[in-house]
């Protein structure tokens, strides 16, 4: 392809494209993203979908998007405002109008712009042509009837022909980030080489786009994102529940556990669960339950048997899980439950992403019931909080509760993939065959973890279940000392397990006029504006939180280094409420947001300011 030889170099664009939930966008801004990443940019990516199956055609509720920004510095979240805004039809625009920055690119599809479209979507008048969009660079093109022309004389339905429109509108925008055309294509052909038609259709509409951008004059400059300065290695654009999965398979090589998952397909978990399922080769074993009970207590046995346990759910599933992680914690079993949070309460908004049910993981069952609970922070690291869910629940013998969230596990990012050689190692304290010394609950005097017995090895017969057990020797007791003894003991093995951890990290100078604490899958959009104001000189810091409890050991010396502390979460305060009860004397603002949206840059700039004005 001939570029434009005139083009602005940028060091972050943010692209969106949205549509109605059938025309491709998720597809559309895959094939953007991956492009990117093999040119060398770093990049965030963030789907969002309807909470509706198939909502009416045209309605402002069916409107599905995919954003991502590609930069050449180390990019930490999808970005806010939009530079180029891809709008399939008017309740698209009517819906993302608002993220596109003034002077930014508008590509529309002109044809999509009739009288009953317009009206379904709320509009007075075409704003193709009242005026109201000339803050911004307009593309009006005809997508979809260039489209039909281009695949004129390849006897395709009318049908396919609509269904390539989306590729019509990625090659407009590939032309004006001058990415390379060949690169998208190859990816197309891993995707449809099976299928060669749909293969042509598309690559022919991709082309007719770029072809087309090229050739008008409304298109004015380009912009080009150079390389982004990548350590070496071998890089892929993994979501976060990919990542999740794939963590689990690293441990369970490094560990020698085979990996067994027993889940209920619950949005936005669910790939996880296809991931895992698509890994039989690698020795994977998955169970598809019937319901949310089924999955763990599926994992519960497998985890009996000597197998690394997984089950993965949202927050409902995670109410209907309690009582069996219950039973994990008294039987003392290794587990991990994946908590891919969204916005509730009930089946509230499926689709969007929310700290939602940080309260429910510490704190949602009966009985004293202590459990490790941990959160991811980006879709790369993902896999790193997967595998040490994986290490901590094998090494202490104990539940492990991993909160990721619909932002983390559809969003993606370049992940620099390691050497599972490389990972530490993982020792579950298994039992020997005939240990005539062995005893059910019989401790290591360091992390309080009792013994891995997997039935069928010779001289390891023991009781197992939901009643309380005797200390050392695993009887069925109800005596009230020993009760008091082991709820202490399984809450001390868990406080243990601090010792182990990394101490608490601050971004930024170590103390200060005002820190900000945050948890799970907020950090790249709190720390972008935080780097922006530490450029300008302000004397913030951020600490970000991935071990919940227990908390890491310096986290009262973390909190009382600076005069101010505020704690940003996307739920009604719950990270706060907790850090108030576990450090009284310490005085906490907070900012919350509840919108099934992430924190945006501008939002917090203006808080953060605010705030470091206040004296």
């Amino acid at each position: 392809m001939n570029k434009q030889a005139t083009y602005k170099e940028k060091e972050s664009v943010v692209i969106k494209f949205v549509g109605d939930s059938g025309d491709g966008m998720q597809l559309a801004g895959t094939l953007f993203s991956d492009t990117a990443a093999v040119f060398g940019n770093d990049l965030f990516t963030f789907p969002d979908y309807p909470a509706e199956i198939r909502a009416p055609h045209n309605t402002l509720a069916g409107v599905s998007g995919f954003q991502v920004q590609i930069g050449s510095e180390k990019i930490f979240s999808p970005g806010d405002m939009c530079d180029i805004l891809v709008a399939m039809n008017p309740a698209s625009l009517k819906t993302n109008l608002k993220w596109v920055r003034p002077g930014g690119i508008i590509i529309v599809d002109a044809d999509a712009f009739n009288e009953k479209a317009l009206e379904k979507s709320g509009y007075d008048s075409n704003p193709l042509n009242d005026g109201s969009l000339d803050v911004y660079r307009l593309i009006k093109t005809p997508v979809t009837s260039l489209t039909r022309k281009s695949l004129a004389d390849k006897q395709v339905s009318a049908r396919m022909a609509e269904r390539s429109r989306n590729m019509m509108a990625l090659g407009i925008v590939s032309y004006l980030l001058n990415q390379d055309l060949e690169t998208t294509v190859k990816f197309l052909h891993g995707k449809f080489g099976s299928k060669p038609q749909v293969f042509e259709t598309n690559k022919i509409a991709l082309t007719t786009g770029y072809n087309f951008a090229e050739t008008i004059e409304a298109v004015g400059s380009t912009y080009k994102v150079p390389r982004a300065a990548l350590k070496k290695g071998r890089y892929r654009n993994i979501s976060g529940n990919v990542a999740t999965a794939w963590g689990f398979l690293a441990a369970s090589e490094r560990s020698g556990r085979p990996l067994f998952l027993g889940s209920y397909p619950i949005t936005p978990a669910t790939e996880i669960l296809i991931e895992l399922a698509q890994q039989k080769n690698l020795g994977v074993k998955v169970f598809q339950a019937e319901d949310e009970i089924a999955g763990i207590c599926s994992a519960i046995g497998a985890s009996f048997t000597g197998s690394l346990a997984i089950t993965t759910t949202s927050g409902p599933g995670l109410s209907l899980k309690s009582e069996a992680i219950g039973l994990a914690v008294i039987t003392e079993l290794p587990i991990v439950i994946v908590n891919v949070q969204r916005a509730g309460p009930s089946t509230g908004m499926p689709t969007k992403s929310e700290q939602s049910d940080l309260l429910q993981a510490l704190y949602g069952r009966n009985g004293e019931c202590p459990t490790v609970v941990m959160s991811a922070s980006t879709p790369a690291n993902c896999f790193y909080f997967a595998y040490e869910a994986a290490k901590i629940s094998m090494e202490h013998m104990t539940p492990v509760i991993l909160l990721t969230d619909g932002y983390l596990g559809n969003g993606s990012e370049l992940f620099r993939i390691p050497k599972v050689s490389d990972l530490p190692d993982i020792n579950p304290p298994l039992a020997k065959a005939n240990d005539e010394t062995y005893k059910p609950y019989r401790r290591d005097p360091e992390t309080l973890a009792r013994q891995w017995a997997v039935p069928g090895t010779e001289g390891l017969r023991h009781r197992i279940g939901g009643l309380e057990k005797t200390d050392v020797y695993g009887a069925v007791s109800t005596d009230p000392q020993n009760h008091q003894m082991m709820v202490k003991i399984r809450e001390e093995k868990v406080k243990k397990i601090a010792e182990k951890l990394p101490r608490q990290k601050i971004t930024g100078d170590s103390s200060g006029d005002l820190l900000v604490v945050s948890w799970g899958g907020t950090e790249g959009s709190i720390r972008t504006p935080i780097r922006e104001l530490q450029k300008e000189g302000k004397n913030i810091g951020h600490a970000h939180f991935n071990h919940i409890m227990p908390l890491p050991l310096n986290t009262r010396e973390v909190l009382e280094s600076y005069k101010r502390v505020i704690v940003c979460e996307l739920n009604n305060g719950q990270f706060v409420r907790y850090l108030r009860s576990e450090f009284p004397g310490i005085s906490f603002m907070q900012y919350n947001k509840i919108q099934g949206l992430p924190f945006f840059t501008g939002e917090l700039i203006e808080l953060f300011n605010k705030l470091l004005l206040t004296k």
